[in-house]
C-alpha cells in the first residue's frame, strides 16, 4: 500500500514549485497555472438520470466536494469541467454539444455512469446515444450503475492528475 505523498515506485512526488533561496519561488508558468486550475475546478453538472442523485450527494456534507476545490456552477461560460451523469438520449445531443462549445478553454468532461459511458442497459436503443464520447471528447470515465460518490471523487482526483500531467508535457491534450 502506497503512502500519501509518494509518487510511482515510492519516490517522493516532484513539486512544480522550486525554491532557489529562502523567500524566492521559481517554477514554469504552465505548472503554476495547472496547479491553480486543478485546485479550483468549476463544474457544469449535467444530471440526466439516476446518476445525478449520486453526483448531488457528492456535494453534501458526508463527501464534501468543496475540499477538493470543486465548485458547482450553473453557467457554461464560467465552468471548466462538465460532468455528464445519466442516460444521454438523442434529443439531448444538441444541448450537450452547445453547452460544451460555450465552455472556455481549457475544458474537461467526466462521463459518470454506465449510461453516459456506453449507453448502459439501454444499449442499442433507438433513442439512446452509445456514450457521450460520440458527441464530445471525454477525459475521465467513472464506471458504475449508478457509481458511488466515492467513484466520482476518484474521477476528480484522476482529472487533477491529468491536468498536472498535461502541464508537464506528458499528457495528450494541449
Amino acid at each position: 500500500m502506497a503512502e500519501v505523498g509518494l509518487g510511482k515506485e515510492n519516490e517522493p512526488m516532484k513539486s512544480p514549485v522550486k525554491s532557489g533561496m529562502p523567500g524566492v519561488i521559481t517554477a514554469r508558468s504552465e505548472e503554476l497555472f495547472a496547479l491553480a486550475r486543478k485546485s479550483s475546478l468549476w463544474t457544469l453538472t449535467f444530471g440526466l438520470a439516476c446518476c445525478a442523485i449520486e453526483m448531488m450527494s457528492t456535494y453534501m456534507a458526508h463527501h464534501d466536494f468543496d475540499r477538493f476545490g470543486v465548485v458547482t456552477w450553473p453557467s457554461p461560460r464560467q465552468s471548466d469541467v462538465m460532468i455528464v451523469a445519466g442516460t444521454v438520449v438523442k434529443k439531448m445531443a444538441d444541448p450537450i454539444r452547445l453547452l460544451y462549445e460555450q465552455m472556455p478553454d481549457p475544458k474537461w468532461v467526466i462521463a459518470m455512469g454506465s449510461c453516459a459511458t456506453n449507453g448502459g442497459p439501454y444499449y442499442r436503443s433507438y433513442s439512446v446515444v452509445m456514450g457521450v464520447d460520440h458527441l464530445i471528447p471525454v477525459d475521465i470515465y467513472v464506471p458504475g450503475c449508478p457509481p458511488r460518490p466515492e467513484a466520482l471523487m476518484q474521477g476528480i482526483l484522476k482529472l487533477q492528475d491529468k491536468i498536472m500531467d498535461d502541464a508537464r508535457g506528458s499528457g495528450g491534450k494541449a
